[in-house]
């Protein structure tokens, strides 16, 4: 294993030890997976993941805690969420277990790039893609699952600040009744020039709004969004294109049951959202950042001061103090790795 310089890690790929590698032919079932040394991989030119953007895939995390254990954050979410990402993506779907002990058996193999408590996690990136030649716009016939992972450290770097996000009209990120609501490879693609043009303009991230009706919004590039008003939680509603969030789904959770806030999931105006007393985005990477800045057609809005939101902070503290055993784990979310395995 080569030095990692623990406090010097970001969001970026470092290479690890192993790979999970299982491959399934079309209406078959997914076995004989297995561990196999870290490296690139073969694929054809026609693959149907590179000619029609058949593949999905999932972001979680290992941690080191407080307790000296490793464990994963409700993990059985992303397994669910993936196997309806597969049939959406017309793909053969992957048994909770299954998917389960994958993550589990290559947790335990890359164990010792698990960063030291407190100093980060373990990214892992389960991965499915069509990879057998496809020609016509049709299914794959054959299809590989991988998991790799990685160790990582907060996704913006520096020091955690309120973000400053660009209300965009000019891009959608996914249309209704589309495949916003999965984990698609496309979503992503599509958003990559919108969110390289709001870099370049000194921006963190896009908010992008309903295509249907521009004045609802809809989510981030790479995370879910809230709004807090008079102690009312709002966050957009799970109407088919937006990414049911694992992140999101807990912070309505402790938000209702450890904060006590009234917590609507309904549609969110851009209106609300520009006069909102917090904002923030949730996610597996960015996990709860409040929002300081939004810009809506050149006019730049504070809220709550450019500072870091109260709520957003206690949300943020609690998630974290679950995920590293700090606090207590009341509603069951962490999962052992059970390292007596090796």
């Amino acid at each position: 294993m080569k030095t990692i310089d623990w406090d010097s890690l970001g969001f970026n790929f470092v290479e690890t030890k192993s790979m999970y590698h299982a491959e399934c032919q079309e209406n078959g079932s997914w076995k004989n997976g297995g561990l196999k040394p870290s490296d690139n991989i073969s694929i054809s030119p026609a693959a149907g993941v590179l000619n029609y953007g058949q593949g999905v895939f999932e972001g979680m995390k290992a941690y080191r805690t407080s307790k000296n254990r490793v464990v994963l954050f409700r993990p059985e979410m992303n397994a669910k969420r993936f196997a309806i990402s597969l049939k959406r993506l017309c793909m053969p779907e992957i048994e909770v277990d299954y998917f389960l002990n994958a993550v589990e058996e290559i947790v335990l193999d890359n164990i010792d790039y698990i960063p030291p408590f407190g100093r980060g996690s373990l990214y892992i990136r389960p991965v499915a893609w069509g990879t057998a030649p496809t020609l016509g716009v049709k299914p794959a016939t054959g299809y590989t699952f991988m998991i790799y992972v990685c160790p990582a450290g907060p996704y913006f770097t520096g020091d955690i600040k309120p973000l400053n996000l660009y209300v965009t009209h000019d891009y959608q990120r996914a249309a209704p009744k589309g495949t916003g609501n999965v984990k698609a490879i496309g979503n992503y693609s599509s958003s990559l020039y919108p969110l390289s043009m709001a870099k370049k303009n000194g921006y963190d991230e896009v908010i992008y709004l309903n295509a249907e009706n521009e004045k609802l919004v809809e989510e981030v590039g790479s995370a879910n969004i809230f709004a807090v008003k008079d102690n009312v939680l709002k966050t957009p509603k799970l109407a088919g294109s937006i990414l049911p969030g694992v992140t999101r789904q807990s912070v309505i959770t402790l938000a209702k049951e450890k904060l006590g806030l009234n917590v609507q999931e309904t549609d969110l105006t851009l209106e609300e959202l520009l006069v909102a007393d917090e904002v923030f985005c949730t996610g597996t990477a960015v996990i709860v950042t409040s929002v300081g800045k939004i810009t809506l057609d050149n006019t730049e809005y504070i809220i709550n001061k450019n500072a870091i939101g109260p709520i957003a902070d206690k949300l943020r503290s609690t998630i974290l103090g679950i995920q590293r055993e700090e606090h207590e784990d009341s509603f069951g979310w962490l999962q052992e790795v059970q390292q007596s395995k090796e």
